[in-house]
């Protein structure tokens, strides 16, 4: 049976490869997902992302279950808890960017119908599917990810810079990034590689 290959960057740890295979660049069309990559990837800033995906299961518990309602609301009380919990990086301003980006996810949920609507129209409605061969050759921002940056910026946001958008982008099959030898280029499009 022949080895599947995969993007270079998956094979660090079991994680990391579950990650590609399973997820990475899936088409996203549900908000809590959204908001989960929008957390997370907030969290990642400055920090790699083996660093956050171990910590998952920790924001997952800590952030109620990515409810971007439930974390609206959360007080200043339940931040400074939140601060003491080991199973998060417990950075002040990302906690604090968490909870005010939950407040403005909820302000274009109402203004486009879902943040879904919102974010897809800045790819067109479709995926931009990339052929890249090498990984040196996946640029770390975009037009796209510049302009929902700036946007995202311009209503408020923390934590979403044109590089943190690009990966938010990537992760949620706006874009696909995986390279042409992978075995989930195909995939993630809905077709299989021969």
């Amino acid at each position: 049976m022949k080895e599947k290959f995969r993007c270079p960057w998956s094979l660090g740890f079991a994680q990391y490869t579950r990650y590609h295979d399973e997820e990475w660049g899936v088409p996203v069309h549900d908000d809590r997902r959204h908001f989960e990559f929008l957390l997370l990837e907030g969290a990642q800033a400055g920090l790699s992302w083996a660093i956050i995906l171990r910590k998952r299961d920790g924001y997952r518990k800590a952030f109620a279950d990515f409810d971007p309602q439930k974390v609206a609301r959360f007080t200043d009380a339940r931040l400074a808890k939140l601060l003491l919990d080991p199973g998060i990086v417990r950075n002040r301003l990302k906690v604090q960017a968490a909870v005010s980006n939950a407040r403005l996810f909820l302000d274009v949920q109402k203004e486009f119908g879902t943040f879904d609507k919102y974010i897809w129209g800045f790819v067109g409605g479709r995926p931009i599917v990339n052929r890249w061969k090498e990984l040196k050759q996946i640029p770390p921002t975009s037009k796209e990810s510049d302009a929902l940056s700036a946007d995202l910026k311009r209503r408020g946001f923390k934590f979403v810079g044109s590089t943190v958008m690009y990966a938010h982008l990537q992760a949620c099959g706006l874009i696909n990034d995986h390279l042409v030898s992978c075995f989930r280029h195909g995939e993630v499009q809905g077709r299989k590689k021969d």
